[in-house]
């Protein structure tokens, strides 16, 4: 029989939902002042109009949802994902309301790519928007990649035991700290000590190449939050090809290969064990596959006589690779590129490293190294058995953090994971050949949705049918979210109705 959501249940899921609704409204805050200081004072109307929906439901729900209850499993994975409904329903206001977008699901889709740090969009004109509009999509990125409900772990919420099941909602499972709000709270200290080197670093570059010193700080920072939330973002249509710049390239390549290591890493390191970065089970992975889809990409444009210096060969191909695996999405070479020199191989091996993406509890989404390096420990177990005799015990273990036993509850979880991502890799691309898009560009568009990277082959635009926006952006949603939490929301609703 399934159990009907009591009234206390919907109470608990409002009044949490309305809490991080309140997170999104103050994050605002941020380019309505950069606005203001820019006298874009229709943007500025904008964002004011936008922060008081945010309040006004936010509230509203925490009002018409009091409780003392505290956070239980489902009640957690339901928070997690609606709020990122609701969210993405009240964050995309000001972008609807600055008439750069064509609709409201244009919008939608637009913020709903900033959350997830995908980084495809819909918007027009992007080389002409309000610096306070610029800002709320960098913002968007850098927030949805630490995650919005990390926010308001780290400023609305008190050190509950519920507030665990929240975070872990978000597809999150991770404590740096004993405390799951202290480690939200650690999480945005390595981001903001990275915040400040990175965009210290970016602006310097943009300084030499010429640009004027409030420019080269808003693209140094807007390039960072893109490149640290491997989001994808940048503030001009031509994205970092627009820079021509070697050193800005190396730069954002650290940064964004940076933010996709697991926040965990971070803090390892920080808090003194240099050690874990060689012997971590999703760097060791991450490298491998890094390193044998660059050979393969590099031999087949090497044979097609794409580039004409091998330094200009391995600078494209080496970049691209990183920002797919990374699943950061910044670009040196033009969308319809990957289709018209880059040919099914290379598009093929974007294709597999944005599939698997970087590491878990990162900024970065995919399949994960740590699955990718499980099912490889896994696979070598099984041989193993297979070869030693009855009565040997064989055991395998990994390393991340600290040493941890491989077992069949693990392996299956994993499993299950990846299945779930295959299989929405699938049918997101068998709907684009539905409407007529080559497998090929279908597939790497499909995979750079629903992995949260963001570089695009041609098919994401304006004109694409709704249908497909409404798929991507429920692709985008059910990848950073790992599935777990949506499945839970699904589940909440069909008892809802059904229930007894």
């Amino acid at each position: 029989m399934i159990v009907k959501p009591r009234a206390g249940d919907h109470l608990v899921v409002g009044k949490y939902t309305g809490k991080v609704i309140v997170g999104v409204g103050l994050l605002m805050v941020v380019p309505l002042l950069t606005s203001i200081a820019y006298h874009e004072w229709d943007t500025a109307l904008d964002f004011v109009i936008s922060i008081m929906a945010c309040l006004v439901f936010g509230f509203g729900a925490q009002i018409l949802s009091r409780t003392d209850r505290d956070l239980g499993w489902s009640h957690g994975l339901v928070v997690a994902a609606g709020s990122w409904v609701w969210a993405t329903l009240l964050g995309c206001l000001p972008l609807y309301l600055s008439g750069h977008e064509g609709s409201y699901l244009n919008a939608m889709f637009d913020v709903m790519s900033g959350y997830t740090t995908t980084g495809l969009y819909l918007l027009q004109d992007l080389d002409h928007i309000a610096n306070g509009l610029n800002m709320w999509r960098h913002l968007l990125t850098y927030a949805g990649g630490q995650g919005i409900v990390v926010i308001a772990l780290t400023f609305l919420f008190k050190g509950t035991a519920g507030a665990y099941k929240v975070y872990v909602g978000e597809g999150k499972d991770e404590r740096l700290l004993p405390n799951v709000v202290q480690t939200a709270r650690a999480i945005w200290l390595v981001s903001l000590t990275w915040l400040v080197l990175g965009t210290v670093a970016l602006s310097g570059v943009g300084l030499a190449l010429g640009q004027a010193p409030g420019r080269a700080f808003l693209h140094g920072l807007w390039i960072f939050m893109g490149g640290w939330s491997t989001g994808g973002f940048a503030p001009q249509s031509y994205n970092t090809v627009w820079f021509h710049s070697l050193a800005y390239e190396v730069i954002a390549a650290v940064v964004f290969i940076a933010g996709s290591f697991n926040f965990a890493l971070h803090w390892a390191m920080w808090t003194g064990n240099r050690k874990e970065i060689v012997r971590n089970i999703e760097v060791l992975s991450f490298t491998i596959t890094l390193t044998l889809m660059t050979l393969v990409a590099t031999f087949a444009l090497a044979k097609a006589g794409v580039y004409p210096t091998a330094m200009t060969l391995f600078r494209k191909v080496f970049y691209q690779l990183a920002s797919g695996h990374t699943t950061t999405g910044f670009s040196t070479i033009y969308s319809r590129a990957f289709v018209t020199q880059w040919g099914p191989i290379g598009m093929l091996a974007v294709t597999v490293v944005m599939a698997i993406g970087a590491s878990a509890c990162s900024t970065a989404g995919g399949i994960k190294g740590i699955r990718i390096g499980v099912i490889t420990k896994a696979f070598i177990q099984d041989i193993r058995r297979m070869i030693s005799p009855e009565s040997a015990v064989v055991c395998s273990r990994y390393h991340h953090i600290r040493d941890i036993a491989l077992d069949d509850a693990m392996v299956r979880t994993v499993m299950t994971i990846t299945l779930c991502y295959l299989t929405t890799y699938m049918i997101t691309a068998l709907i684009g050949v539905a409407y007529g898009y080559d497998l090929s560009s279908s597939a790497f568009e499909a995979v750079s949705a629903v992995s949260n990277t963001g570089l695009s082959c041609g098919v994401t635009s304006p004109a694409m049918p709704d249908f497909l926006k409404v798929v991507y952006i429920f692709g985008m949603w059910l990848g950073r979210l790992e599935f777990m939490s949506v499945f839970a929301l699904a589940g909440y609703l069909f008892s809802m109705a059904r229930g007894r």
